[in-house]
């Protein structure tokens, strides 16, 4: 006997509050740790020879999140170098040693 084709999942329609006094943050640095259940993702400022990093936020992940966010972020990634032209990344030996590079994970 046949079995019935399986439903699709129902896409949840989600209602998203952005609060109007939110301040945006800017970061041009992250640093990156993880635990067995959690991902962590500091987001920080670094100013021109200043030789010290603030964070001003800090987001924890599941490890599925953080997989989903890079995921996400990969696509959009991919949707606008298709529309604006590829991003360039400067090769670790194309910074300057006083200047960090944006993103650094944990070992």
């Amino acid at each position: 006997m046949a079995q019935p084709p399986r439903d699709r999942p129902r896409q949840m329609h989600l209602n998203v509050e952005l609060p109007s006094d939110l301040d945006a943050v800017y970061a041009n640095v992250a640093f990156i740790t993880h635990s067995p259940s959690e991902v962590i993702v500091d987001f920080g400022r670094v100013l021109p020879n200043v030789p010290k990093a603030r964070v001003h936020a800090r987001i924890i992940l599941t490890p599925m999140n953080a997989k989903m966010l890079h995921r996400a972020l990969g696509e959009n990634l991919d949707k606008f170098e298709a529309k604006f032209g590829k991003i360039k990344i400067p090769s670790q030996d194309g910074f300057d040693e006083q200047r960090p590079i944006g993103f650094h994970t944990s070992e």
